[in-house]
């Protein structure tokens, strides 16, 4: 008896034909460990209907299994909670280092004296994030996702407890690094998992859970760490991750069935060591280099030669890639998909733009509005909360199929757009909190389906073979953009508030010549730059001098916004770019294809 095939389907494809007859799209992935008792708990992840391990192959490397069949041990609701839950800790963990750094800012600075270079606190975090992300996800093709996700939080808690052990600035970053290195894993991971193991029924749904994780880590993290600095002090705020990071690995690790993650292709050969020492170093190298210098060069005063150092090593990369990689870490061929490399260009510029109200709204409310470290990242919240609804909406409702999501993505980005205009607006003293809570939280909801959309609609413009590939490549550009934002919105922040505090304080000093400032004035700019909070510190500025640094202020996020509205346009034309149409399927996807129906229906004939 042969099964009805509405359309050809390639193999690779999320609902690959099955070796299994009786696997259907409605088996549970995580089950109970006693057959009969069945709950909707069992269904968090559903497999895909019979895909194989030999159809979730990627390329030569080890195969990536989305069945439960690939395991030597059953799923069950406790491991199914237990990675959960440990996974929601990783990613809070990871989400609350971006934002929880705003809020305590201020205080690391005075205890370094490294206000010229707070910035630098995110921007290496965020930089190295980024810059492992696509390593971590060819790792994953060599070791099991429980392999990899117990390295991640170790990188993780020992930068922890470096960076709460820093007495330099040197120090400092470099545990940042550290903590980078494990919070690029954590994100990467996170996203694979989610495809792996679910159905296209429900991927929209867990995308939008697996967001509104990063989000509430986002929001609480820096309401959190606003809280408990007075307390606990910044140190013992970084050293507490330490041990729960380790604990949160190893419960993904000790959960996660033998065998989950990969199985043995029959055409691979060879072993560990030979894939290891096959990865792309050098073409992670090259990028990483290429990054740090170009976003250096541009961040506060711009500076020409660590930019064409990037051009040189960028260029290298390249040739890394094409001539010289036998496994390059980012396919040249990959690339050269129109859609998908439009796409990564897109998120890029719209997550960099979302980074600029990320980082600074919470600035704007200890310096302009004058609020507590805990109050300040409680402004996250509103709009973090969009954040996650959009995205469940979005999952729920409309994500529930393989497709082109173009017209929607482009909605949602022009309304994202929008919202960030209006900042420009109501990122003042005299404006209403109401709107200025109203515009961050339909900031968020934009940006919430619009990270749903694009990610689902990347998938539809990609080959099946590459969907791994192409996931760790848009968490690569998605963490880029945190660098990008934060860095380069930094840069157009802080030139805009340098100018207005010395023009302010000139003015103020009855220097309408231009003259040179004192070394007091000086200084104090330098302070101001790097601790928001000082504007209001009690005792430390008089009340004109304080009339001139919210008005610094004020004026540094209109221009930040306005230039990030204008990036939102040329964002917008790149996602249109994107288009629409799927890869076609090639001659050998096809015969493939036609054998696989043979078997399938032989199967069922017998």
């Amino acid at each position: 008896m042969a099964v009805d095939i509405e359309q050809p389907r390639r193999v690779g494809d999320d609902e690959s034909f099955s070796t299994a007859a009786t696997a259907t799209e409605n088996t549970p992935l995580l089950r109970s460990e006693a057959a009969s008792s069945h709950t909707a708990a069992d269904d968090l992840f559903v497999a895909d209907a019979g895909t194989t391990p030999s159809n979730a192959a990627i390329g030569d490397e080890a195969s990536v299994s989305s069945s439960a069949a690939a395991s030597d041990e059953p799923w069950s609701r406790s491991r199914a909670t237990c990675i959960i839950l440990s996974m929601w800790a990783l990613i809070f963990l990871q989400a609350s280092n971006m934002s929880g750094i705003t809020t305590t800012q201020s205080t690391i600075a005075a205890d370094l004296d490294a206000y010229e270079y707070a910035m630098w606190f995110t921007s290496s975090y965020l930089i190295t994030m980024s810059s492992v992300a696509p390593l971590v996800g060819r790792l994953s093709m060599i070791f099991s996702p429980g392999d990899m996700i117990l390295i991640s939080s170790l990188f993780f808690s020992l930068g922890a407890v470096v960076t709460s052990q820093a007495r330099s600035f040197v120090v400092f970053i470099i545990g940042r690094i550290l903590v980078g290195i494990g919070g690029g894993g954590v994100m990467t991971l996170a996203l694979i998992l989610v495809i792996q193991l679910t159905s296209k029924k429900r991927r929209g749904l867990w995308i939008g859970l697996t967001n509104a994780g990063f989000t509430i880590g986002m929001s609480t993290g820096a309401v959190i760490f606003g809280a408990l600095l007075p307390v606990i002090g910044w140190r013992a705020l970084f050293l507490v991750q330490s041990p729960i990071g380790i604990l949160s690995g190893l419960g993904v690790y000790y959960s996660m069935p033998l065998g989950t993650g990969h199985t043995k292709n029959s055409k691979e050969t060879r072993t560990t060591l030979q894939k290891l020492s096959g990865l792309d170093y050098a073409g992670a190298l090259t990028l990483t280099l290429t990054i740090v210098f170009f976003l250096y060069g541009l961040s506060g005063t711009i500076q020409l030669t660590p930019i064409f150092l990037s051009i040189f090593t960028f260029m290298l990369f390249l040739f890394v890639e094409s001539s010289i990689a036998k496994d390059p870490i980012i396919p040249l061929s990959v690339l050269r998909n129109r859609g998908v490399l439009l796409s990564c260009l897109s998120q890029l510029g719209f997550m960099a733009v979302r980074w600029t109200l990320l980082f600074y709204a919470p600035v704007f409310v200890l310096a302009v509005r004058g609020l507590s470290p805990a109050i300040a990242g409680s402004v996250l919240i509103p709009t973090n909360l969009g954040f996650g609804t959009g995205g469940l909406i979005v999952g729920w409702l409309h994500v529930k199929r393989a497709g082109s999501f173009w017209l929607p993505s482009l909605l949602s980005l022009a309304l994202f757009g929008v919202f960030i205009f209006m900042l420009a607006f109501v990122s003042n003293a005299a404006a209403p909190t109401a709107l200025y809570l109203f515009t961050v939280f339909g900031n968020g909801l934009c940006t919430g389906a619009l990270l749903n959309y694009t990610l689902a609609h990347l998938l539809h413009l990609a080959s099946p073979e590459t969907h791994f590939i192409v996931t760790g490549l848009l968490a690569t550009f998605r963490g880029f953009a945190g660098s990008f934002g934060t860095t380069i919105g930094g840069g157009i922040f802080a030139r805009t508030l340098r100018d207005a505090l010395t023009k302010g304080f000139r003015h103020l000093d009855g220097n309408h010549g231009g003259g040179q400032l004192s070394k007091a004035r000086e200084k104090l700019i330098t302070i101001l730059m790097g601790s928001p909070a000082a504007v209001y510190q009690e005792g430390f500025l008089t009340a004109a001098e304080r009339v001139v640094a919210v008005g610094g202020y004020e004026r540094a996020l209109r221009v930040l916004y306005q230039s990030a509205a204008a990036v939102c346009i040329l964002v917008l034309v790149l996602q249109a770019g994107t288009g629409w149409t799927e890869p076609p399927v090639t001659v050998e996807q096809e015969e493939e294809i036609e054998e696989a129906i043979v078997q399938h229906d032989g199967r069922m004939e017998a």
